[in-house]
């Protein structure tokens, strides 16, 4: 009983864990790029008139860029298990193997 208790545990733990990152995370990231993009463009764009960071637009290109793979990589694991397939990642980039 005990072992059961501890096993349900971990599985917990780790099912928290993804979602906060992937269910939080994601969006997260996404408007931390929002606000890099207004810190490269030069804070208040409108009513301002400073000159832009170039460090924010590479932050929010680096931002979207990894939103853009999150997104890519859950579809791939949609359409490969919706063909009866799985993603693995046992290279460095994932494919689609049989199961």
């Amino acid at each position: 009983m005990t072992q059961n208790l501890v096993l349900v545990g971990e599985a917990l733990w780790k099912i928290l864990l993804l979602a906060l990152v992937l269910g939080a995370g994601v969006p997260v990231l996404f408007s931390a790029g929002v606000r890099a993009m207004a810190f490269g463009a030069g804070g208040d764009a409108e009513t301002s008139h400073e000159p832009g960071h170039p460090v924010g637009r590479v932050l929010a290109v680096a931002c979207f860029a990894v939103c853009l793979l999150v997104v890519a990589l859950g579809i791939a694991y949609v359409v490969a298990s919706g063909f009866g397939k799985a993603l693995s990642f046992e290279h460095v980039h994932p494919t689609i193997v049989d199961k």
